[in-house]
């Protein structure tokens, strides 16, 4: 089971999992849909290794597109206080997501944005 899993976030992420199944040859092993449909949360494998995605809104201008990294934690709450008070930027707070995770997200002194959850890709 991976304890470090990339992320992306793509303004269209259905179109995504789509593209990168036909030209790189990932596998969906997960696609979760809101009520309209949107892709709020993705896995797809390659030879046992797993990236996540899911869907932004919009990107705010001036940031570019970019992966992050998903940690695996088992306290969610008590991981994003450390974080918060050595000064983490928190993107949002802990939250229980509809695909059955507990997750927060920071950026870290440079920027890098951070997520940290109770759920691991491949687990069932």
């Amino acid at each position: 089971m991976a304890s470090i899993v990339p992320y992306f976030s793509y303004v269209d992420a259905a179109t995504a999992v789509a593209w990168l199944e036909s030209a790189f040859g990932l596998e969906p092993t997960v696609v979760v849909p809101d009520e309209d449909g949107v892709v709020v949360h993705a896995e797809m494998r390659h030879r046992g290794a797993y990236i996540m995605l899911g869907q932004v809104d919009h990107r705010p201008a001036g940031q570019p597109a970019g992966p992050g990294v998903y940690l695996v934690v088992e306290d969610v709450d008590a991981h994003h206080e450390r974080a918060r008070s050595a000064g983490a930027d928190i993107v949002y707070p802990p939250e229980d997501t509809p695909f059955g995770t507990r997750r927060y997200r920071a950026r870290d002194v440079e920027g890098y944005e951070w997520s940290f959850g109770t759920y691991a890709p491949g687990s069932s």
